[in-house]
């Protein structure tokens, strides 16, 4: 028998709450989590470990940030294979594959965040890249997202403008954290296009197929 449930969001490793945020706006029962207190409501935060946020109930979807330090490619002169702080990233590697299995597990529409990252080349799952000038922000800046359940998210407004913002920062103590943040209109198309699965647009039968044609 298909169902049709009404499942929450987790945005995994988000403290900021500018995608969580969309969600709810846009009439979504979504959560934040990270190990930091929210810069937004505390209400709709998970202040805890993520696997622990995941493991606490079944998703509709759920969209993972995951610590790029060890892993973006920016990098490899540090935790590259040789350097001083290659261990670093071997870790980092693990606990994000762990991460990504288990999200799997936990719902049936999974999609993990990075910048141009060699965690990518471990997943197995499908790749796609978008940038903020195709989402309304005159800025460039490649992230990418391994998708489970899911497809990539098309053009919602490009711009003009090739703006590199994110890497011209100057140093500060939040420097790390405001070049993460999600663009708004990034967001705003993410819920656009990913957001009928936190509707539960999937079968829970064990006899049914759900959306992508793989058994639920």
């Amino acid at each position: 028998m298909t169902a049709r449930e009404r499942l929450p969001v987790l945005i995994g490793c988000e403290e900021s709450q500018v995608l969580c945020g969309a969600f709810r706006d846009a009439g979504y029962e979504a959560f934040s989590c990270d190990l930091q207190p929210t810069r937004g409501n505390p209400e709709w935060h998970m202040q805890c470990d993520v696997k622990d946020a995941i493991a606490s109930r079944r998703w509709g979807l759920i969209i993972l940030h995951p610590d790029c330090t060890a892993m973006a490619v920016s990098g490899n002169r540090w935790y590259g294979s040789g350097m001083p702080l290659h261990s670093k990233r071997v870790e980092a590697i693990n606990w994000t594959l762990s991460l990504w299995e288990l999200a799997k597990q936990h719902s049936n529409h999974v999609a993990l965040e990075n910048p141009v990252s060699v965690i990518f080349s471990h997943i197995q799952a499908p790749v796609f890249y978008l940038q903020p000038y195709e989402h309304g922000h005159g800025e460039t800046k490649r992230t990418g997202f391994a998708l489970y359940g899911l497809e990539p998210i098309p053009p919602s407004n490009v711009v003009s403008g090739r703006a590199h913002s994110v890497w011209l920062m100057p140093p500060s103590a939040t420097r790390k954290r405001d070049r993460s943040r999600t663009y708004s209109g990034v967001a705003r198309a993410i819920v656009q296009a990913w957001g009928k699965y936190a509707w539960g647009d999937y079968t829970n039968s064990e006899e049914d197929e759900d959306d992508t044609g793989r058994q639920s």
